[in-house]
């Protein structure tokens, strides 16, 4: 796809196609036209090989609409959000275009808060770009620019605060991090080695020279999951290039994947820390049973992280998160994080002296089917009602796209925003169960 991508939280596009130095400049100058009063901005990149020539027209964008630049080079997603929070920033962009492939890059953008936009400011922003608007200062008006020497340390203290640190340095646990060069492996180590693990790190060169596709799923893991009896770890942690999601594998190589991340640190956590937990509509209902396990009350809100913490935030929630490997914890910040994952875990285990296949053993048992079906985007109404009738007896919700929920298993069908198609995602106790109501699903729309 050589379009550029854009939704409320950010773009994505093809470097030097359809993501130009140009068209980031415009970008960045269409979000601080928008902003009310002046101050820092923070601006990072994961560690593409693109991300320093447009981190270049990103700072020089920033400056020309008068704001000074605080560049932290190579960090993480969550590392920005803490960095926004901890230099009172007025916003805050993250160079990265996070699982896709080499060839693209993007921005995310981050509100004073130090979280991702929510929803109506990053519309505005989008109507801004279209318009061309932007608001470029003249010589005496240009803003500056400082290059951060520590970018870490608020957000590894914040990491370590949540967590049994002493108990964890016990075990000496061997852990292999793959951060497959993207900018994970910068505080990776400093958390692994404050820890006191024994560790290995794959792709410790935020160079962008993956070592397998990005998107850390099973299918792009099978090498890395060898390096987990190589080196006889009890813990494979895998991140995405701008390391807010984490995959892990266990001891004995298995894929343990990005759904149990969350639910592996809820677990854990919810056991001490209780209140209310956040959840997006698409992630597994494990974190619903083990919110009711633990005596929280628990809500869904639409997917997108920055739906889960706008309901995180009304909600005043202790957890929350993604089933894509992101964990949210309130108090490092309302950002997914890799880091919180890797921590909890590590925790976890200490804590309860298991396995990581042990811990997993005794989570509710689910399994996810995920499938897309050719539709008109004219069409998608009728087949949402379809379903509808089709499924008298679920619970519908139209919080975003169309929710069916029954006691024991769930459908989500949502149309895609560039392509003529909807997404189904099914969840029940069986393989079987789930894949028929994906099935099910695609026949209501050919029968239109």
């Amino acid at each position: 796809m050589s379009e550029l991508i854009i939704s409320v939280s950010g773009l994505r596009g093809i470097v030097g196609q359809s993501l130009t130095p140009e068209v980031a400049i415009r970008y960045v100058g269409a979000f601080l036209a928008g902003l009310p009063h002046r101050g820092p901005v923070v601006v990072t990149r994961d560690g593409r090989a693109t991300g320093s020539m447009l981190a270049q027209a990103v700072n020089s964008a920033v400056m020309a609409s008068g704001f000074d630049v605080k560049y932290g080079g190579v960090g993480s997603t969550p590392t920005t959000g803490v960095l926004v929070r901890e230099l009172g920033a007025v916003a805050g962009m993250q160079i990265s275009a996070s699982h896709n492939p080499p060839p693209y890059n993007g921005i995310k953008l981050f509100g004073s808060d130090g979280r991702v936009i929510p929803g109506i400011a990053g519309q505005r922003v989008i109507e801004r770009f279209q318009a061309g608007s932007s608001d470029w200062k003249s010589h005496d008006g240009l803003g500056g620019l400082q290059i951060l020497d520590n970018t870490t340390s608020k957000h590894l203290a914040l990491v370590l605060a949540t967590v049994d640190v002493e108990r964890i340095r016990k075990q000496r646990f061997k852990v292999v991090l793959d951060s497959n060069h993207g900018a994970g492996s910068v505080m990776g180590r400093e958390l692994l080695t404050a820890l006191q693990c024994d560790f290995h790190i794959l792709g410790d060169t935020p160079d962008g020279l993956f070592g397998h596709p990005p998107e850390p799923t099973a299918a792009n893991l099978i090498s890395v999951a060898e390096k987990a009896l190589n080196f006889q770890a009890d813990a494979v942690f895998c991140q995405d290039p701008d390391a807010d999601r984490l995959a892990i594998i266990d001891a004995n190589g298995n894929y343990i994947g990005e759904e149990y991340t969350l639910a592996l640190v809820m677990d854990h956590v919810l056991a001490d820390l209780k209140g209310h937990v956040v959840t997006n509509c698409s992630t597994s209902r494990m974190a619903a049973d083990l919110a009711e396990k633990h005596d929280c009350t628990f809500s869904l809100s639409a997917v997108g992280e920055a739906n889960v913490t706008d309901e995180m935030i009304a909600r005043k929630a202790v957890y929350g998160g993604e089933g894509n490997g992101g964990p949210i914890d309130p108090r490092v910040g309302f950002v997914r994080d890799s880091f919180v994952g890797m921590a909890q875990v590590l925790d976890s285990m200490a804590a309860s002296g298991k396995s990581i296949s042990q811990l997993v053993a005794g989570l509710p048992k689910y399994e996810i089917c995920k499938t897309t079906v050719a539709i008109e985007r004219q069409r998608v109404p009728a087949l949402l009602d379809g379903l509808r009738k089709t499924f008298k007896d679920a619970t519908a919700s139209d919080r975003d796209g169309l929710r069916l929920d029954w006691a024991d298993r769930w459908l989500l069908v949502r149309p895609s925003n560039t392509e003529p198609i909807v997404r189904a995602v099914a969840e029940a106790r069986t393989r079987e169960a789930a894949q028929a109501l994906c099935d099910r699903t695609a026949d209501v729309a050919r029968s239109l």
